[in-house]
């Protein structure tokens, strides 16, 4: 018989890359894991992952078996869920993946009031700037500021997210300051390597125009862009939830040009064909009343 068990340490194993991470995800030791996962083997009848010193792959039985192990797996979150919430409660695991700057400033302090309620609710967020799969990597949702660039993923809006041209006083009394598209490609830029050149992406009355400001500095974390605007290094185009405070303490100032950045939100996704479950939408829910519309960090 097939135990329950096993088949989640199966699928946390593939969707971690590592029986250290799929320890790390369900709570157990390395050791359990290991023997669960050799024991769903030895009950199907054949190797579901070729290990190596390296790396875990997938044998053509595991990948056969993968998909119907995640969809067992979620049934039996779901009956859970359904249970609890029968009951009028949210319970259960939940998986989030947000990025570092954002989840520190604001989605943090968001979520701890709506966890102290619901404490049977158990939630992992994942925060890294790394461009994640949700459903590969086993994620009920992921939050995000930006455009949304996967077509497998369904889309609710949290928030609308203004990104402002900032750079320092210094910065802009050596260089100047730009007040057209034309003349701000001229400038140094300090761009978030994660949404590539095409970053700077403007409404214009033929549709959006896109400025491929000269590289000054590129990197991959809102903290480090708005230090390095800070440091004069660059022009940097940030969200106002980041961007914001810096400008109020006089130390970026917004520049204005001819041209507005095109409109954004902050978002959650979650992957297409999956039922969304009550716990998910709860949070979703709280977030959007604890950011407000328009969102306090535009105030």
């Amino acid at each position: 018989m097939i135990r329950t068990e096993a088949i989640a340490a199966f699928v946390a194993i593939v969707e971690g890359g590592s029986i250290s991470e799929a320890a790390r995800r369900l709570r157990l030791s390395k050791s359990v894991v290991s023997e669960r996962l050799a024991e769903l083997e030895k009950t199907l009848g054949g190797l579901l992952l070729h290990r190596t010193t390296r790396r875990l792959t997938l044998t053509e039985d595991g990948a056969a078996f993968l998909e119907r192990a995640r969809r067992i797996t979620r049934e039996i979150e779901d009956a859970a869920a359904d249970m609890s919430e029968r009951r009028g409660t949210l319970a259960g695991p939940l998986r989030i993946a947000a990025p570092v700057t954002f989840g520190r400033m604001h989605l943090g302090p968001a979520l701890y009031p709506f966890l102290r309620d619901h404490p049977e609710l158990e939630l992992t967020l994942d925060i890294d700037d790394r461009r994640v799969d949700a459903a590969s990597d086993g994620y009920d949702a992921v939050i995000r500021n930006g455009p949304i660039a996967d077509s497998r993923l369904v889309a609710w809006k949290l928030a609308p997210s203004r990104r402002l041209l900032s750079a320092s006083a210094d910065y802009l009394a050596r260089f100047g300051v730009p007040r057209t598209l034309q003349e701000l490609e001229n400038h140094r830029g300090i761009f978030y390597t994660n949404r590539g050149v095409a970053d700077w992406r403007f409404q214009t009355a033929n549709g959006a125009a896109i400025v491929r400001a000269r590289l000054a500095l590129g990197m991959n974390n809102g903290d480090m862009l708005r230090d390095a605007a800070v440091a004069g290094l660059g022009i940097a185009l940030l969200p106002a939830f980041i961007a914001g405070p810096a400008i109020r303490e006089g130390l970026l100032q917004e520049i204005e040009i001819d041209h507005k950045p095109e409109p954004e939100f902050i978002y959650m996704a979650h992957p297409q064909g999956r039922n969304p479950s009550a716990k998910l939408r709860a949070v979703a829910d709280h977030l959007r009343t604890a950011f407000g519309n328009p969102p306090y960090w535009d105030r």
